[in-house]
């Protein structure tokens, strides 16, 4: 199991279109991929994943059923890995508290496991595999 960098951090927002009008046709960012928010009951919650260069990519995640409406926020920080289990199963020995073990989805066209757990400070750690 190696790491291979961040693959993307995810960004909380209260207007997803507004965000990514603002990643793509203001800082000149690509859209790589959209997907529905899994588990929201409104099938207009579109996740996008954007590009703005040498894979810098920000997950723009709408806020999901009953979540209160803030600020924008840092959701997670996802590491890219070519084994998501193994390098779950090294953050959970190393202390981390499991959010969500590895789980197989295809999100859009993209086919991914990912897992996420809590650090020490509780912030999330994605570990996320392209299969």
């Amino acid at each position: 199991m190696r790491f291979n960098g961040y693959h993307h951090v995810g960004l909380w927002v209260k207007d997803a279109q507004k965000s990514l009008d603002f990643y793509t046709q203001g800082l000149g960012g690509k859209m790589l991929f959209s997907f529905p928010l899994p588990g929201s009951d409104n099938p207009d919650k579109i996740i996008y994943l954007v590009d703005l260069g040498n894979n810098a990519v920000v997950e723009i995640i709408p806020r999901g059923n009953g979540e209160e409406e803030v600020n924008a926020h840092w959701a997670h920080v996802a590491i890219r890995t070519d084994d998501t289990q193994a390098a779950y199963d090294m953050a959970i020995k190393a202390g981390a508290v499991s959010r969500t073990e590895p789980t197989e989805a295809k999100l859009g066209t993209m086919s991914v496991c990912n897992a996420f757990v809590y650090g020490p400070d509780r912030e999330i750690v994605e570990f996320f595999q392209i299969l």
